[in-house]
């Protein structure tokens, strides 16, 4: 039974037709068109990718085979979407008791879902898959068992990429990480109109509050500082883990370096709404979905970890006695 907590005893006058719910933040990499979105992707799919090197030289007047400099290096980056579902139960009557016009006389019949019913349930449906989603997109990781692991997410898929920029940090304060990650973002992205600073809301806060506290710079105490550092724009997720920010490339088309694959476009918006049973007053909603994440290039990816456990920390070398970067 899907529906819980009915903390009414009996009906006790007018019920108001809307109901208070829950805020929730939704997909918020694809929300704010920080992710391409890929659809129509039903088994995989691969992002290609073409790198090259060095090719300018003196000039000769009669060049050769071997005076050939510079190739084209191609490979390819792939997206699996992994099946997932929503499906919940629920019996409509459990609400005859709170909406006046759902309240049987006579015989005790309801053999209908109510519209109010049904279009309360079905936002809040699609409010909870998009979060969830949200938070998958940028945390998760899939593994055959367990529906806690439903997809590899864009952290989880840089984690895997040996290309990433981690960033040795020694810094205390936000702007002192700042300084040191935009130090590290390679020269051909700091112009980019689409690199961007991704953060969670805590990392956020301790930013605003150190400009608010600088002299005769940051804005007075009652007003949030702009969402920026030295012109880079920082994205702030509510999902993002604590103690970590990334720079890279953030679009909703080929221009970004973050994409997902999805099975459909709208998957997360196709509702499947019937009755469990033929003789059953329990209704049921159901969504099946694909998705998938993956990271363009690595080099593309400027990491500065400072947690405890720090996936993306440099990586001391027992042989070398250095860090690889």
């Amino acid at each position: 039974m899907a529906v819980n907590g009915l903390n009414t005893t009996n009906y006790g006058g007018e019920v108001l037709e809307q109901t208070l719910t829950l805020a929730t933040t939704g997909n918020e990499l694809a929300g704010k068109g920080l992710i391409m979105v890929i659809p129509g992707v039903n088994s995989s799919m691969s992002i290609p990718r073409i790198k090259t090197s060095g090719m300018l030289q003196k000039r000769k007047e009669d060049p050769s085979k071997t005076d050939g400099k510079g190739d084209f290096t191609y490979s390819e980056k792939k997206l699996t979407p992994h099946d997932m579902m929503a499906f919940t139960l629920f019996n409509p009557r459990a609400f005859e008791h709170i909406w006046r016009q759902y309240q049987p006389t006579g015989d005790l019949v309801f053999r209908q879902l109510p519209a109010n019913v049904q279009s309360i349930l079905l936002n809040e449906l699609l409010k909870k898959v998009g979060e969830e989603l949200g938070y998958a997109y940028i945390n998760g990781e899939y593994k055959a068992e367990g529906d806690a692991y439903l997809m590899d997410g864009i952290l989880t898929q840089a984690a895997k990429d040996a290309d990433v920029v981690k960033v040795k940090t020694a810094g205390t304060t936000m702007l002192q990480r700042l300084k040191e990650l935009r130090a590290s973002i390679p020269v051909t992205m700091r112009n980019n109109a689409n690199l961007r600073i991704l953060m969670s809301v805590t990392d956020f806060d301790q930013y605003d509050d150190e400009l608010t506290q600088l002299a005769n710079k940051g804005t007075a105490p009652t007003d949030i500082n702009q969402a920026r550092y030295k012109g880079i724009k920082i994205e702030v997720l509510s999902q993002w883990p604590d103690s970590l920010i990334v720079a890279t490339l953030c679009d909703s088309g080929m221009n970004g370096n973050l994409f997902a694959a999805v099975n459909l476009q709208d998957d997360e918006n196709v509702i499947q709404i019937d009755k469990w049973a033929n003789a059953s007053e329990l209704y049921f909603f159901k969504m099946l979905m694909k998705a998938d994440t993956q990271i363009g290039f690595g080099e593309e990816f400027i990491a500065l970890d400072w947690r405890a456990d720090g996936t993306f920390k440099p990586v001391q070398d027992d042989d070398q006695g250095t860090e690889k970067q």
